[in-house]
């Protein structure tokens, strides 16, 4: 089994920073893509931000330039780092991952509980 654990999120004001964090543990043979989708309430979850296993990125416009995702392949941890934070970046943030558990088993989308950001004054 793939568990995702998250930590970071809370209540920033606007124009603030916040730093997610994520770890994957489990059995993992290898760990193609991980990042980070939001849902804010009455909306589809969408994409933040993923990083594939070489490092490159994808960034919803929304974010991009005010946002950046990095990766521990070693450790299976992926972090995104948001600044000039917005009301309208409130959200639970999921955590993501796309892993192939064994050498013969197939890939597998894995998501973490999600923790809640809160931009507000």
């Amino acid at each position: 089994q793939v568990q995702l654990v998250e930590s970071g999120g809370g209540l920033v004001q606007p124009g603030g920073s916040l730093r997610l964090s994520c770890a994957a543990s489990g059995s993992i043979f290898y760990n193609y893509r991980m990042g980070w989708y939001r849902q804010a309430p009455g909306t589809q979850r969408e994409l933040v931000a993923t990083i594939t296993n070489n490092g490159n990125t994808n960034y919803a416009d929304s974010v991009k330039g005010r946002s950046t995702i990095s990766r521990d392949n070693a450790k299976n941890t992926v972090n995104l780092q948001m600044n000039s934070l917005k009301p309208e970046d409130t959200a639970a943030y999921y955590c993501y991952a796309d892993i192939r558990q064994t050498a013969i088993s197939s890939r597998n989308q894995y998501w973490g509980q999600g923790t809640q950001v809160t931009v507000s004054s």
